[in-house]
């Protein structure tokens, strides 16, 4: 009897011991594991402004056009090119899209939905997949000759893109320049190294950080 007594002892104390564990495991569950990473990477770039007027490869895209590059004139049009990927681990929901015209030019071509207030493009690009990647292209028009500034025969400006949900966002810029007649001069120089050179210190005040964009993946 005694013995038995001692075994009963034993037991409840034992399942005293290991209640509150196994209450807690059946609470909070097993281990599953960090939460995965969220993240978006979205890559602007320009198309060229000779290429693209006859296709749209991604050769005929880059990342930026300096100065001393090929440069668009009034009434021209440019193309850029949106790749927008998912680069976490899980799916991402919900991402949207946003592009933001620069001044000197109008948008005439591709999706989403344009705001003449904030000159802001907006696209619904839905649900993204783990590693899955859409692209996008948006058209726009350089301004003609009488509305673009009197003063000034060089203007570059730097576009600005981003991409996002509620877990992630990311964004990305690309630069061109746009040449056009000033009264008095009857003929615009050449590109050119030298060329090139002096117009990037004369517009480096302007621009600031627009000649320094960040590019991420091609």
């Amino acid at each position: 009897m005694k013995g038995l007594t001692t075994t009963l002892l034993l037991t409840i104390s034992f399942l005293l011991l290991v209640s509150p564990v196994s209450g807690q495991y059946g609470q909070y569950g097993p281990y599953q594991g960090p939460e995965p990473g969220l993240s978006i990477m979205i890559d602007k770039m320009v198309g060229k402004p000779v290429e693209t007027k006859g296709g749209s490869s991604d050769s005929d895209f880059v990342d930026n056009l300096s100065p001393s590059d090929d440069r668009f004139s009034p009434d021209d049009e440019v193309l850029f090119k949106l790749k927008v990927k998912n680069t976490s681990e899980a799916k991402l929901k919900d991402v949207t899209v946003k592009d933001f015209l620069p001044d000197f030019v109008e948008p005439v071509g591709g999706p989403g939905t344009f705001s003449d207030e904030s000159r802001e493009i907006t696209i619904d690009a839905g649900d993204l997949e783990v590693d899955e990647e859409k692209v996008f292209i948006i058209k726009v028009k350089v301004l003609n000759q009488d509305r673009l500034p009197e003063d000034q025969g060089l203007m570059c400006v730097v576009n600005k893109s981003e991409a996002f949900n509620d877990s992630a966002a990311d964004e990305d810029t690309a630069q061109f320049c746009i040449e056009k007649e000033v009264l008095g001069i009857t003929e615009v120089p050449s590109a050119g190294p030298e060329l090139g050179l002096a117009l990037l210190i004369a517009q480096f005040s302007a621009l600031g950080t627009g000649l320094f964009l960040k590019k991420k993946f091609s």
